[in-house]
């Protein structure tokens, strides 16, 4: 908080925050953990997926507190990678029907609720998944009413190109924006 707020005074036009979380807490998630493989426990629109959604009003909220506040939160950073990585990252995966349905029953509602006018984002994973993830959840009227954009991480992006994954996900949906999110140079150890 100290570090944005000296970010925020420096800043001569205002700041754009964004949150991404990488995992609930381990008594929410299916594997008892919060490194590794696991879901939310149960579905969409229980006990787990409300808590969780709550967690991120509350977050917001205490941001608040101390005048911080966030332009957009994912709805999860990189959920597919949670099928995939290694046992010891903090993760939770969702496939795009199970994010849908979190955002539709859970998160949109409780973000449409609190005060916080925190826009939404989904995917925070690899273009290679595009345009299916914006298909599934943006597929989705109550969904997609609570979605502003697609957040998109570039670390595949020499495997798909982007008129292959960007461009056809904006013409399927040119009314939710597509933000990149995530990179880093040197994550390909041969480059």
């Amino acid at each position: 908080i100290p570090l944005l707020r000296r970010a925020l005074a420096m800043s001569k036009r205002p700041l754009l925050l964004f949150a991404s979380p990488w995992t609930a807490p381990a008594w929410m998630k299916s594997n008892g953990d919060v490194r590794g493989k696991g879901t939310l426990k149960g579905k969409a629109g229980d006990k787990y997926h409300k808590t969780w959604a709550n967690y991120f009003i509350k977050f917001l909220d205490e941001y608040a507190k101390h005048n911080v506040t966030f332009w957009a939160v994912t709805a999860q950073n990189e959920p597919l990678a949670g099928l995939f990585t290694p046992p010891q990252a903090p993760t939770i995966a969702f496939t795009a029907a199970q994010q849908r349905d979190f955002i539709a029953q859970d998160l949109g509602p409780a973000l449409a609720r609190s005060a916080h006018r925190t826009r939404l984002l989904t995917l925070d994973d690899q273009r290679i998944h595009l345009p299916h993830w914006a298909k599934v959840v943006l597929g989705n009227a109550t969904a997609a009413r609570y979605v502003a954009g697609l957040a998109v991480h570039w670390y595949l992006d020499a495997i798909v190109p982007p008129g292959c994954s960007l461009e056809a996900t904006h013409k399927l949906f040119p009314d939710h924006f597509l933000l990149y999110t995530e990179a880093c140079t040197g994550f390909f150890m041969f480059r």
